[in-house]
């Protein structure tokens, strides 16, 4: 049965959020709210917590899992950019936009796409989700909160407990955050491409719509 926390989204709890780490470093997979939608989350290492996110999900290897980070500078530790790319990170984050770029030798190869040993990072304006990644002291291993049937993500912390009780260890309820997913953006070659749009501007990008 998945715990529930009650969590203040813009001055979250300390205690909830230590205890939110504590079952994470434990292999436990969690729902939490960020600026675009819930997400499903777990501890970055943890091969099982990939697997029974996949499950959940009903996705492939093919699926690209997200890395939250807390800033560029964690990024830089498993995914590989340049100047330009730098620059464009710096402007567009923290926000609703996921990366897609070359992941470094930091990034286990099962987190990787299986033919592009890419990987999506992601850092994100919101309180909750910030402070545990605080806590932690690593990324977050992520993909968005959408069971297979629906057509957008879950929402509302209640029905996600009574949806996902017996298939994750604990639901952050941090209110209504919104049902748009992250713009997803492939950094990857000589321009930037669109993989997903959402909630967050293609105008960084010099991309003129989805």
């Amino acid at each position: 049965m998945a715990q529930f926390f009650s969590i203040h989204p813009d001055n979250p709890q300390l205690r909830l959020i230590r205890q939110a780490a504590a079952i994470v470093r434990s292999g436990g997979v969690i729902a939490y709210p960020t600026d675009s939608c819930y997400a499903l989350g777990g501890q970055l290492g943890d091969k099982s917590v990939m697997n029974r996110i996949r499950a959940i999900r009903q996705v492939d290897e093919h699926h690209h899992f997200t890395l939250m980070c807390r800033d560029v500078a964690e990024i830089s530790r498993y995914a590989q950019f340049d100047n330009r790319e730098y620059r464009l990170l710096k402007a567009c984050t923290p926000g609703c936009y996921t990366f897609i770029f070359q992941a470094t030798r930091e990034v286990p190869r099962r987190l990787q796409h299986p033919k592009r040993n890419t990987i999506g990072v992601r850092i994100p304006d919101h309180p909750v989700v910030q402070l545990l990644l605080t806590e932690l002291n690593e990324p977050l291993l992520s993909s968005t909160l959408i069971v297979p049937g629906d057509e957008l993500p879950l929402n509302d912390a209640e029905e996600i407990r009574a949806r996902l009780e017996h298939q994750i260890e604990l639901v952050l309820d941090g209110g209504a955050c919104g049902l748009e997913m992250s713009t997803v953006v492939d950094l990857t070659g000589d321009t930037p491409a669109l993989i997903r749009q959402g909630k967050g501007s293609l105008a960084p990008f010099g991309i003129m719509h989805g």
